[in-house]
């Protein structure tokens, strides 16, 4: 394959563009809120995120490298077809029922990160054991699309692999570290225009080509290979299923989606914006689809790429750009190139700024430094940016698994995160013994279920499993959500068990070394309570006095606005740091 000049040149000026966007946006930042509030707004933009930037930058959030590469994959390739392709609906629901659902509480209680109610309610340890799964998700799906963003280099412009990863993970980093929320929502807006702009030019070219049958035809009929419409076979329902919750319930408890809500100007705002992003999903799915759909109608023999076709060669992870180079003028494959480069900034860049957002507040300052200063938590999240862009950048370069690593740290946050985030704002009365169990219940189901990416063999073998052709078993139970549940109704079973003993005098109060009943049952009651006695206390004593300011863990959840919208809970409100 020639070296192509033009494209280099085309995704320089890219690249140039989006860095010059970002660097404006960070300019922005400089001048918005007060010197005291810096590291929020990096964090959160100010508040003050619009509608069109947020609508933008929410949809670009989840319209990544993955997603379009995947959405065309699954439908290109035979047996599967659009039927499996779950992508695109999954994270609509995900998007509409976190706007119906949990926008709006977050939102409204002023919290900075996903992390804070739980910090807040089951104190910093359980704040620092779902930052793990939280962690480990940001990061493998950042080394993820950007393994997969030097791949379609590669095919496009034959260029060194490494080169290209290297270079577009420093510029996301760069402008990322450079102006946080608001440099990535402003280049969010480029990028997606330009992901719809590319992909959309290219569509006609391709389907245009002779060696392409009308998708019409081969969407129903078998022709080069069966029908891009596909099917569900009656023994994957249950896989079928197990994997369509992950994505729309398990595209809930990501910091990348509620930096966003949190991001917006009030609660009403974040909740329309998770509508306008579940509509902006589908749309941007439809090209990907079409171009899935012209792989599978393609008669690759006629084409210079010529035979064995792409799925015999195990290429079809990469026919979104093999359509661009093969089917299309190549100044139209520079376009789309253009365009998914910008799929995987957009979501590389939230991720990296996710990360590192959950690091400085949840862990470094709540956790270790509650009087760190403004101006040290800024430089906290430069530092932990600029590092947490160069261990995905390694990762994409070293791991030869990291799709399979991104697809167990995924289903992680679906069985661990996911249902805590329902206890904590939806169940009262649960608290830190039943979180810390039901995270523990939920981590043994997943692990022993088995992941055949990492060639991980299940302990526990459910009906309807089968080996592969590594002889690693495959599961067809729902055991995902099978685990999802048992987190769920563990948390709340033993938060109920915990309170019960403890509250009956079954066990003694020295016993709950959490603090998570006994001592914060106290505090709950103290006012309500006469803590001295006449004859030990003068009257004089009893003179008001002003309450010491300072920074504690429940203060720091704290924002006056957020009294504007809803009032916050007695049991959120009034509980600190365990």
């Amino acid at each position: 394959m020639a070296f192509h000049a033009e494209g280099l040149v085309a995704i320089i000026v890219f690249y140039l563009a989006i860095l010059a966007v970002g660097i404006w946006a960070a300019w922005k930042t400089k001048n918005t809120g007060s010197e005291g509030d810096r590291s929020e707004a990096i964090i959160v933009g100010g508040r003050d995120i619009g509608l069109l930037v947020g609508g933008f930058t929410m949809t670009a959030t989840w319209v990544g490298g993955g997603y379009i590469n995947g959405t065309a994959e699954a439908v290109y390739v035979p047996g599967y077809g659009l039927a499996w392709a779950q992508a695109p609906i999954g994270y609509s629901l995900s998007l509409i029922l976190g706007g119906l659902f949990f926008a709006k509480p977050m939102r409204s209680k002023g919290y900075v990160t996903m992390l804070d109610p739980f910090q807040q309610l089951y104190g910093k340890r359980m704040g620092g054991l779902l930052f793990i799964p939280a962690l480990m998700g940001e990061m493998f799906w950042a080394a993820a699309i950007f393994s997969a963003l030097g791949a379609t280099i590669s095919v496009i412009i034959d260029v060194n692999i490494n080169i290209s990863v290297i270079i577009s993970a420093l510029i996301a980093t760069m402008y990322t570290l450079v102006g946080g929320l608001y440099s990535v929502a402003y280049t969010d807006v480029v990028q997606l225009f330009c992901i719809f702009l590319g992909l959309w030019i290219s569509v006609p070219f391709a389907m245009s080509h002779p060696a392409v049958t009308d998708i019409g035809l081969t969407a129903v009929h078998h022709v080069h290979q069966a029908p891009w419409l596909g099917s569900i076979n009656s023994l994957d329902i249950y896989t079928w299923l197990d994997n369509f919750l992950l994505l729309t319930l398990g595209g809930i408890p990501w910091q990348a989606y509620f930096q966003r809500v949190l991001s917006s100007s009030s609660a009403t705002y974040a909740q329309v914006l998770s509508f306008l992003a579940a509509f902006g999903c589908i749309v941007m799915a439809l090209p990907a689809i079409l171009i899935g759909a012209i792989g599978a109608s393609t008669a690759w023999n006629e084409t210079e790429y010529g035979v064995p076709d792409p799925m015999t060669k195990k290429e079809a992870d990469m026919i979104l750009p093999i359509v661009l180079q093969y089917l299309c003028p190549v100044y139209i494959s520079f376009f789309g190139l253009g365009a998914v480069s910008a799929a995987v900034m957009s979501s590389a860049d939230s991720s990296i700024l996710s990360a590192s957002s959950m690091f400085a507040r949840n862990i470094y300052q709540l956790s270790f430094r509650q009087n760190a200063s403004d101006r040290e938590l800024v430089w906290v999240m430069r530092i932990t940016v600029f590092l947490f862009g160069a261990s995905a950048t390694a990762m994409a370069l070293l791991a030869s698994s990291v799709y399979g690593l991104w697809y167990l740290s995924s289903d992680l946050v679906y069985i661990i995160i996911f249902p805590q985030l329902l206890c904590v704002l939806f169940i009262k009365g649960t608290n830190t013994y039943g979180a810390i169990a039901g995270y523990l219940f939920g981590l043994v189901l997943r692990i022993t279920g088995g992941e055949p990416y990492l060639y991980l063999q299940p302990l526990i073998y459910y009906p309807g499993c089968y080996p592969d052709e590594n002889n690693i078993y495959i599961q067809r139970f729902p055991f995902k959500t099978l685990a999802m549940l048992t987190s769920f109704f563990t948390n709340i079973i033993v938060s109920y068990l915990a309170k019960y003993l403890f509250e009956s005098g079954t066990l003694p109060p020295k016993l709950d070394f959490l603090d998570a009943v006994v001592a914060r049952y106290s505090r709950e009651h103290m006012d309500k309570a006469t803590l001295v006695k006449s004859d030990n206390i003068v009257l004089n004593e009893l003179a008001p006095v002003n309450p010491r300011h300072s920074l504690t863990l429940s203060s720091t959840f704290t924002n006056k606005e957020a009294f504007n919208y809803v009032d916050s809970s007695p049991e959120l409100s009034n509980a600190e740091d365990n």
